[in-house]
C-alpha cells in the first residue's frame, strides 16, 4: 500500500475533498476512520463524508479532559448524523496518571502527557486500519505545511488521507456556514483551534492563532501529526513514590 501511495499522492493533490474521500472510502471500505477533534475543520469533514457514506465511522481522543463544550458537541453529532462517535481512552486514569508521574504534568511535561494522553490512545488504534482520515490544514502549523492530500503515515504506519489540507480557514467558514455546520461555541470566544481544558486558552489579537495551545512552551502538536516525538518521553520520568499525596 506504500508503493501504491507514492503513485497516486500526486494525482490526489488535483481531486477536491469530496473526491479524496469518495477515493478512500472505496478503496478501505471499513478499514478506514475518521479522526475528529471537533474543532471546526472536523465538523466540515464530518458533514462532507456524511453526504457521501452515511454509515461514518469516526472516533475522537477523549483525554478525559476536554472541554464540557466538546463532549456536548460530540453528542449534538451523534444526534444530528445519527452515528456512534468511539472515544478512545488513555490506559491511565487522571488519578492514576498522578499517582504515577505525579501532579499536572502537562505543566511541566507536556509532551509526556500528550503521549500518555493522546498519542498512544491513537497508536493502539490505528494498528488495526489500514487508513484513517483527519482534517488537519496546511497552513496551520509548520509541521503541516507538507503534508498531502494522500500520504503514507510513516510514524503510525499506515495511510492517512487529508481532505481539507489546501483549504483555508476562511473556505472552512464559509461551507459552516452555507451548509449550517453545527460548531464548537469556544470558537466564538477566540479559541481558533482547542485541546484539552489545561493546555488552552483563548487567543489574544494578533496572537498567532496557535498560541493558545500550551502556552509557554515551545509546542504546537500534541503529537498526532508530524514527526515522531521520543518514544521514552515518558519513561524518562522518575515515577514519584505512591506514598505522596495527591490531595
Amino acid at each position: 500500500m506504500k508503493s501504491e501511495v507514492e503513485r497516486i499522492h500526486l494525482l490526489a493533490e488535483q481531486w477536491s475533498a469530496q473526491d479524496v474521500l469518495r477515493w478512500a472510502f472505496t478503496t478501505f471500505r471499513n478499514h478506514v476512520e475518521i479522526a475528529s477533534g471537533f474543532g471546526v475543520e472536523g465538523m466540515v469533514l464530518i458533514d462532507i463524508a456524511a453526504r457521501l457514506q452515511p454509515a461514518l465511522r469516526v472516533f475522537t481522543v477523549d483525554t478525559d479532559f476536554l472541554f464540557p463544550e466538546t463532549y456536548s458537541l460530540i453528542e449534538q453529532v451523534e444526534k444530528r448524523y445519527g452515528i456512534a462517535v468511539e472515544r478512545l481512552k488513555p490506559e491511565l486514569t487522571p488519578e492514576e496518571q498522578e499517582l504515577r508521574h505525579g501532579a499536572k504534568l502537562w505543566s511541566h511535561s507536556p509532551d509526556a502527557c500528550c503521549n500518555l494522553r493522546k498519542v498512544e490512545p491513537l497508536r493502539k488504534k490505528l494498528s488495526g486500519l489500514q487508513a484513517w482520515v483527519t482534517s488537519i490544514r496546511r497552513d496551520q502549523t509548520s509541521a503541516r505545511a507538507t503534508a498531502r492530500k494522500v500520504e503514507w503515515d510513516s510514524k503510525f504506519h499506515l495511510v492517512k488521507v487529508n481532505p481539507l489540507v489546501d483549504w483555508t480557514s476562511e473556505r472552512v467558514w464559509r461551507y459552516v456556514r452555507k451548509h449550517n455546520v453545527p460548531y464548537n461555541p469556544l470558537h466564538d470566544q477566540n479559541y481558533p483551534s482547542f485541546g484539552c481544558t489545561h493546555c488552552t486558552r483563548s487567543v489574544l489579537p494578533g496572537e498567532d492563532p496557535r498560541s493558545g495551545r500550551w502556552a509557554g512552551f515551545q509546542k504546537t502538536e500534541c503529537g498526532l501529526h508530524g514527526p515522531s516525538q521520543d518514544g521514552n518521553l515518558v519513561s524518562e520520568i522518575a515515577p514519584v513514590s505512591s506514598s505522596v499525596s495527591t490531595g
